[in-house]
């Protein structure tokens, strides 16, 4: 078996293993941010990617798995309970998904969300947030249920051999992995052996809302896009103008360009580039026609920091304006390089 562990700084775990006779590859709670790695170390292996899994419905990041089914035309694979409709394959207790040569093997597990699954593989399992490294996920998220997270350690994972090693969704520590032997004997919460005691404690477990939950809810039950993945598409899809050719320009007797200020008017007015004209981001579309009336002009668009001017430059590209570019910045980094902004109305 091929396998590799992918981490990032906020200490998510995804998982890549491969069958080495028939290079069939599958990711495990894949996060959007890694994708290009994913795709490199099939490249890197010479194998290919034939499923994305996720073990759970994520809270506290965003999934790449409906981005990857979709660059590489694969299926998702999530338990039958999840509602994400994007999910290919539904899957259930005692099922398994055959990946060439290699059994995954399923492990309905609720507790932290009601479509938690482990996944085990040869001697080892992949537990999502289930069973992490001297603890176990929250059971106060949405579908999370404490007497299910109970039944799903001491009457099911626990019940598996000691040296099966462990690899959770998420690792805060300087290690790899456990094993199911060590946290039976380590781990704090699995000393709460009585089922009443368990579920009191989790009960009385207060912790604070990841970050993003409702947009990581959103997205990653519906499919939907993140607010980093709309900006990314539209960075790709359109260019860019500098600061400093901006100021360039603005000194000579003829521009060539129009500036357009995307922000609200109060802002515009407090300070904003000589010469510019505002159109708020959420009157644009219907304002176009009568503040730029051609569609050939040069247009630089810009807001505070250069995320949503480069939402709206992608907007008036495809209106027609297929000159407009967005500044390669914003309003703040133009101060900060010494640049002049004026006060009022334009």
């Amino acid at each position: 078996m091929i396998f590799h562990q992918i981490a990032t700084e906020r200490g998510c775990q995804s998982y890549f293993l491969a069958c080495e006779k028939t290079c069939m590859a599958v990711v495990i709670d894949p996060e959007d941010s890694q994708l290009e790695r994913y795709i490199g170390l099939a490249a890197q292996d010479g194998v290919r990617i034939h499923y994305v899994l996720d073990t759970h419905t994520h809270a506290d990041h965003f999934s790449g798995a409906i981005e990857m089914s979709r660059a590489l035309d694969v299926p998702v694979v999530m338990h039958r309970d999840s509602t994400a409709p994007f999910v290919d394959i539904r899957v259930d207790d005692g099922e398994k998904i055959n990946v060439g040569e290699l059994s995954l093997n399923i492990m309905h597990t609720p507790g932290h969300t009601a479509d938690s699954i482990c996944v085990q593989v040869e001697d080892k399992l992949f537990t999502g947030d289930t069973l992490l490294i001297g603890g176990c996920g929250r059971t106060d998220l949405p579908t999370g249920d404490p007497e299910q997270q109970y039944d799903s350690l001491f009457n099911k994972l626990l019940l598996l051999p000691p040296d099966t090693k462990v690899y959770p969704a998420h690792i805060y520590m300087n290690r790899t992995h456990t094993t199911i032997g060590e946290e039976i004997e380590k781990n704090p919460r699995l000393q709460l052996k009585e089922r009443g005691e368990f579920v009191e404690a989790m009960r009385r477990v207060t912790l604070r809302d990841p970050d993003h939950l409702t947009e990581a809810l959103r997205t990653n039950l519906s499919g939907g896009k993140t607010v980093a993945q709309l900006i990314n598409e539209a960075a790709h899809n359109v260019p860019f103008m500098s600061l400093a050719e901006v100021n360039r320009r603005l000194a000579t007797d003829d521009p060539g360009i129009t500036l357009l200020d995307v922000r609200e008017r109060e802002a515009f007015r407090a300070g904003h580039i000589p010469g510019a004209m505002v159109i708020p981001r959420g009157q644009l579309e219907l304002s176009v026609n009568e503040q730029l009336s051609d569609p050939t002009q040069r247009i630089v668009v810009y807001c505070q920091m250069g995320k949503i001017s480069t939402l709206a430059t992608a907007t008036l590209r495809d209106m027609g304006f297929t000159r407009a570019v967005a500044l390669d910045g914003g309003v703040e980094q133009w101060s900060e390089a010494g640049y002049p902004l004026v006060e009022g109305d334009q």
